[in-house]
């Protein structure tokens, strides 16, 4: 069985042009290496320093936005009231310290800076915060209402204090605010510019935002209004959108860009061996899976499926797949295979959030003819049209043909792919999470009815409480345990069937330092600039 599929994912991989497979022996360990340190280094002033990235971001807006792309670029605009370090922990951002909370957990109390300024000039303080909040809970687009949790009242106590009560305590809250929930937007332009803030956003953060060429840039300017103006390095931060991951490569290797996101593990090894050229590594907390529609959208022919419909059929694709064989194959060890939303280094993770579904193309096969349905199942599958996605696709399509699916695989750009899951015109589609140091944020707003990221229809009543439970416990062997049994449902249920974990392999010219990569995923460069032993441009 082994070499069977073997011998099929080493034709899809040729086929497409790629690197001779890889044997399925465990891949060397890697170290994690996440930032190139600017301490004790001699910045030059200014420079405008390139960024490649691999697709286009969607609006930039902290409240709307689903892709990790823009979080790379809000980054550097716009500041949180909380952020998390390189061991993953939070700490204060423009709060001053983390929150203090009631006995009960229904009152959460957050000190905010003073003497801070947004882009447009007009005060940071409390109101601020709370205009932000209230935004996210209450606007109709939002995809922050879930992650914000069940919120009472939001009050501005005083200029530096927030006041935030719950119907129940909500656990999750103060990791929801280190990332676009806790992103604090200017309340004029917010006035000013109403629901095409998107367009001309304005934060606290130590660049502001100049202008947006569709398809193909995004710039940011140095904010003289910053807080901490003096330590920033550069003038600017240009992100060009480059989505094939050989011309990232290509210009990280000419000195064209100065920083590459998602660098190709075809790539990897070979840049390593450049000099010039230094790479960042960590452990992602997110995943890649296939999401299923199991109702959602206007268009029943998306999910009136034996796919859609039938758990038996879900359970047989996701035991169609040796996650192992394809990710070593694909992706050359680099990457890792997922079980759950719950990434296995996480103090969340148990044995049952790590437990995985066993290969079993023949007991798929059986599922499917216990189905009822028509063999060869006819599936199609949305995805995005970049080099790996399209390698590991055409691997997943060759490799479930033995257990009785076949699967047309459908390339879009990324932002018309994001489109389509949020209209719920796909039948089934792969895209990932960029992960979130709390697991409410990896599963609750993808599994709980009505959540910002349920975009398959998903509504169980045992996995809706179980995610309940876990949101309001105050105990962390406790939330641990629920989080296990809600995976388990989960992979019951198999409304998105988790694949694998990306290593997050961003790569940069020796000429610049202060870039960090943690394991949420977000290249941060607020703190990046060009050493003066440098000078390209």
């Amino acid at each position: 069985m082994k070499k069977r599929i073997m011998a099929v994912l080493a034709s899809v991989v040729l086929l497409a042009g790629c690197v001779p497979v890889q044997p399925l022996e465990d891949p060397p360990e890697r170290v994690d290496v996440k930032s190139v340190s600017g301490e004790g280094k001699t910045f030059e002033d200014g420079g405008d320093l390139v960024m490649a990235l691999s697709s286009e971001p969607d609006r930039l807006d902290p409240t709307t936005s689903s892709s990790l792309y823009t979080r790379y670029v809000m980054q550097t605009m716009c500041q949180k009231l909380y952020d998390i370090d390189a061991n993953g922990e939070i700490t204060p951002m423009l709060a001053t310290a983390m929150p203090s909370i009631s006995k009960d957990g229904k009152t959460v109390r957050i000190p905010v800076k003073d003497g801070v300024k947004f882009a447009d000039g007009t005060d940071f303080n409390a109101e601020a915060v709370k205009t932000t909040i209230e935004r996210g809970l209450n606007l109709e687009e939002s995809s922050r209402s879930a992650e914000l949790g069940p919120i009472n009242t939001v009050k501005a106590v005083d200029d530096q204090t927030l006041e935030v009560t719950f119907d129940q305590p909500f656990a999750p809250f103060t990791a929801a605010l280190a990332d676009r929930a806790g992103m604090i937007m200017s309340p004029t332009a917010l006035k000013k510019e109403g629901d095409d803030f998107g367009d001309a956003p304005v934060c606290v953060g130590p660049f502001k935002f100049q202008k947006r060429i569709a398809q193909t840039s995004i710039k940011v300017v140095k904010d003289s209004n910053y807080y901490d103006a003096d330590s920033v390095h550069l003038d600017s931060i240009t992100y060009q959108i480059m989505s094939d991951a050989n011309i990232r490569a290509a210009n990280i290797r000419s000195g064209d860009v100065q920083v590459a996101d998602t660098i190709s593990p075809q790539d990897v090894d070979a840049l390593q061996e450049e000099k010039g050229i230094g790479l960042l590594q960590s452990n992602s907390l997110g995943y890649q899976g296939l999401t299923v529609n199991m109702g959602f959208g206007d268009n029943p022919d998306n999910f009136k499926t034996p796919l859609g419909q039938d758990p038996k059929v879900r359970e047989a694709l996701s035991m169609a797949i040796d996650r192992k064989a394809l990710v070593n194959t694909v992706f050359n060890g680099w990457f890792s295979p997922a079980c759950s939303g719950i990434a296995p280094d996480s103090p969340f993770a148990s044995k049952a959030s790590n437990e995985c579904v066993d290969y079993d193309p023949e007991g798929a096969k059986k599922l499917l003819k216990d189905a009822g349905v028509e063999l060869p199942l006819k599936v199609n599958m949305k995805v995005s049209n970049t080099q790996d996605t399209l390698r590991f696709a055409q691997a997943i399509q060759a490799a479930t043909k033995e257990a009785g699916f076949e699967i047309s695989v459908q390339p879009m750009e990324y932002t018309a792919l994001l489109d389509a899951q949020d209209r719920g015109d796909y039948e089934l589609l792969q895209l990932g999470w960029s992960g979130r140091v709390d697991p409410h944020g990896n599963l609750y707003t993808f599994h709980y009815p009505g959540a910002g990221n349920n975009v398959t229809g998903e509504d169980d009543d045992k996995l809706s409480d179980l995610l309940t439970r876990a949101g309001e416990a105050t105990d962390m062997k406790e939330r641990k345990d629920l989080y296990g049994q809600a995976s388990q449902r989960i992979a019951e249920i198999n409304s998105i069937i988790y694949l694998y974990r990306q290593k997050n392999l961003t790569a940069y010219t020796d000429d610049v330092a202060g870039i960090e990569v943690y394991s949420d995923g977000v290249v941060h460069l607020s703190g990046a600039g060009f050493l003066t032993t440098g000078g390209k441009r």
